[in-house]
């Protein structure tokens, strides 16, 4: 059953708890979405809460994609740039899909969802993203269109001994 996808639902505590849950089960399964496992829904919801006020202030967009139940199944965050030169393209960050939904095809779904919302965003020309090197996004997103432009070696500290790159990916949207 594919996602529905949504940009900028309305805010309610379900999709609040939705988002949070959704984030905490991808940390936990070993997810590159900003922490580290073990983590709990209270570690990671001051990052939303941040998330949610760049929303509430105009700075971020949420795209949601729900499975069948209504549940969250998979986010993105558009984040706009505010600098004169730099507005023609958009950041994509914490771009997730559950554990349990991954291999059938929903990340390509969600990319293809958030690509298609930011052609109408006015005056958009690119998506850009990171993502943490040794887990094999970069793979992943080259196969969803996305052309990696950057890289930081060890700019990600994992754990001691554990450095990973920081690399730049961008999709072209027209």
């Amino acid at each position: 059953m594919p996602l529905t996808f949504t940009l900028d639902p309305p805010v309610t505590p379900a999709l609040r708890d939705g988002v949070l849950n959704l984030w905490t089960d991808v940390s936990n399964a070993g997810g590159a979405v900003g922490f580290v496992a073990p983590v709990t829904r209270e570690e990671i919801r001051p990052e939303l809460v941040k998330h949610m006020v760049a929303m509430a202030e105009g700075r971020n967009r949420l795209l949601v994609g729900q499975d069948e139940t209504g549940d969250v199944a998979a986010t993105a965050f558009f984040s706009f740039n505010t600098h004169r030169l730099m507005t023609h393209w958009v950041w994509l960050y914490t771009v997730m899909v559950h554990p349990k939904h991954q291999g059938r095809g929903y990340g390509r779904d969600l990319l293809a969802a958030a690509a298609d919302e930011a052609r109408r965003f006015d005056g958009m020309d690119a998506i850009r993203l990171t993502c943490r090197g040794g887990e094999g996004l970069e793979r992943f997103y080259g196969s969803c269109g996305y052309k990696e432009v950057g890289r930081v070696p060890g700019a990600i500290r994992v754990a001691p001994g554990d450095d990973r790159d920081d690399i730049t990916m961008l999709f072209p949207l027209t």
